[in-house]
């Protein structure tokens, strides 16, 4: 309960859903990450997202470790802390706020993967799959995106996940803005968990994610967090 408060907590005041690494802890690349798992056979990889999203496609080895559970802290407990801790989520920010606190449980050797599973994707590197599991939608391809917002004068895309503190913060700042404009600005919200495939192409390493196109062009984003004045300078 504890750990689900402190998660909580965290995802209300963090301007975006990936952050850096604090003092004990370290963010690595994708690749180094894996190059890390690799060279030790002694590695221990936690998965911080849901059980979910783990069937959905995980590292391989990595142990199912909820951060918003008790789940996180059974699979802290029994890892050993003269050992390296390799820890990831979806974007890096669940995953940083479970490495500062594996460090404050004593782990003194911890790596976060700086982007998470996005990163990893974006690195073409392989996701594993539980036995009996069914494999992760595509969702929206590039062509596919392209063109739905094809013809349109002015959008706003929304790159979200239901998880994403920072995201549910935003989505009523942008919905008032849109309504504002009458009609003159449309909002389309894509969830990148349901759309890997789409994330992938773009490079999506940390959301809340923000694109402004302007007759099919883009013209703006933004990676985080913003206020309603920010948008009324668009």
């Amino acid at each position: 309960m504890k750990s689900l408060l402190f998660s909580l907590f965290i995802s209300l005041t963090l301007f975006s859903c990936s952050q850096p690494a604090g003092k004990g802890l370290e963010d690595i690349s994708a690749n180094d990450f894996n190059q890390g798992i690799k060279s030790q056979s002694t590695a221990q990889i936690l998965d911080v997202r849901t059980p979910d999203e783990y069937a959905g496609g995980h590292i391989a080895g990595a142990i199912s470790a909820d951060i918003s559970s008790e789940a996180f802290q059974k699979a802290a407990e029994a890892l050993d802390k003269t050992k390296p801790v390799y820890v990831y989520c979806l974007s890096g920010g669940r995953s940083s706020q479970a490495a500062k606190q594996l460090v404050d449980m004593g782990f003194s050797d911890v790596k976060n993967l700086g982007g998470g599973i996005l990163a990893w994707n974006a690195a073409s590197l392989p996701l594993s799959m539980e036995a009996g599991a069914l494999a992760p939608q595509a969702g929206l391809s590039l062509a596919a995106f392209e063109s739905k917002i094809k013809g349109k004068k002015k959008v706003i895309i929304d790159y979200n996940a239901t998880w994403c503190g920072p995201c549910k913060q935003l989505s009523p700042i942008l919905e008032a803005y849109v309504k504002d404009q009458n009609g003159a600005v449309e909002l389309i919200k894509i969830d990148v968990d349901e759309n890997p495939e789409l994330a992938k192409a773009k490079n999506i390493e940390a959301i809340p994610y923000l694109e402004l196109y302007q007759d099919g062009k883009l013209t703006w984003k933004n990676v985080g967090l913003i206020g309603r004045s920010e948008l009324d300078k668009l």
